[in-house]
């Protein structure tokens, strides 16, 4: 039996559909009250059959801040994938996500020796490896330095990682996944995907950050590959291409048939911005748009490799144009679709 946690997110959602559609016994962990859509919308995205494999998937209530919910439904689980985090950069949330993602990786990297389960694969983030101090690409070797450049996200995300290092330790066969920007179809206003949305209200701006982009189909593909071959006790970067963000905003436009970003948003010009937003949240009391955190990364050149995993298994990226395509074809498909 194969345990997912996070599974109404959007890898973990993609990763149920892959799980199924191979005929795999799944047990997906579920909050009280979550909310399915997710899951049902991405089962009947690729493939006129595959809705009806939602109802393969068993659904046990239970939360990772709850060990013992946990350990109840690891009954008969044999591997583990862990796709569950909090993610956040609105000030507010700090630590409910601290507290989320690390101890409740704890907990279940705990349920998960006490049970004696044979695979285990988490899924960490580049958030939560170390920048370098030139413009080499990033990668495993790269060490974390505490900084203030590093969001509580980051912060949270390595903390999580420690756990699961701490797990290997003890002899839970696990491995590490360190995505980028994971890019897929499912809420249009949340994660990487309100990315399309805002470039379909009109998006003018563009920063002169870089980052790595990776599509959501690569990374199941990949965890499930890793726990195939049992390529425990490593961790691999999971990321198609380095993009700038003008270059990135632009192929979506462009897909859309919108306007691409044209005028430049200085560091200096962000610094104003995140503070305007935040005392327009207070007013209207709601989360900024725009924090002090994304202002500032949005600035940053990042550049990651994944070289190792390739090397390692051969395997060859969607390049990140393709998947952009993709998520486009999904969203103007959905849009002439009458509202309910």
């Amino acid at each position: 039996m194969i345990f997912v946690s996070g599974g109404t997110g959007m890898v973990g959602s993609h990763l149920l559909l892959s799980l199924c559609k191979k005929q795999q016994p799944v047990v997906a962990l579920n909050r009280p009250g979550a909310d399915f859509s997710l899951v049902r919308k991405v089962f009947s995205l690729y493939g006129k059959d595959d809705a009806a494999l939602f109802e393969r998937i068993k659904w046990v209530e239970g939360d990772l801040m709850d060990y013992f919910s946990l350990e109840t439904a690891l009954d008969q689980v044999d591997e583990i994938y862990h796709c569950a985090a909090l993610v956040s950069f609105q000030p507010g949330d700090k630590l409910t996500m601290l507290r989320y993602n690390v101890e409740g990786t704890a907990n279940l990297v705990n349920a998960a020796l006490s049970k004696g389960i044979k695979k285990f694969c988490h899924i960490s983030s580049i958030a939560a490896i170390g920048r370098t101090d030139n413009t080499a690409p990033i990668d495993e070797q790269t060490q974390w330095k505490s900084s203030g450049r590093n969001s509580t996200y980051a912060i949270s995300k390595y903390g999580a990682e420690r756990e699961v290092w701490r797990g290997i330790a003890e002899g839970l066969p696990a491995v590490i996944i360190s995505p980028s920007i994971i890019l897929g179809p499912g809420n249009w206003n949340k994660g990487s995907a309100e990315l399309i949305t805002l470039v379909w209200k009109g998006l003018p701006y563009y920063t002169t950050g870089v980052n790595g982009y990776v599509d959501v189909r690569d990374v199941v593909a990949v965890m499930e590959l890793l726990m195939e071959k049992e390529y425990f006790g490593e961790r691999y970067i999971v990321s198609s291409e380095n993009i700038s963000y003008q270059q990135f905003f632009t192929w979506i436009a462009e897909l859309l048939g919108k306007k691409p970003p044209s005028i430049n948003v200085s560091p200096f010009m962000g610094e104003i911005a995140w503070r305007l937003f935040a005392v327009q949240g207070l007013f209207k009391r709601k989360k900024p748009a725009i924090t002090r955190e994304t202002a500032r990364t949005s600035n940053r050149a990042y550049a990651y490799s994944s070289k190792k995993l390739t090397d390692t298994t051969g395997f060859r990226f969607m390049p990140v144009k393709q998947s952009l395509t993709d998520i486009c074809t999904f969203f103007l498909e959905e849009k002439k679709q009458p509202k309910p």
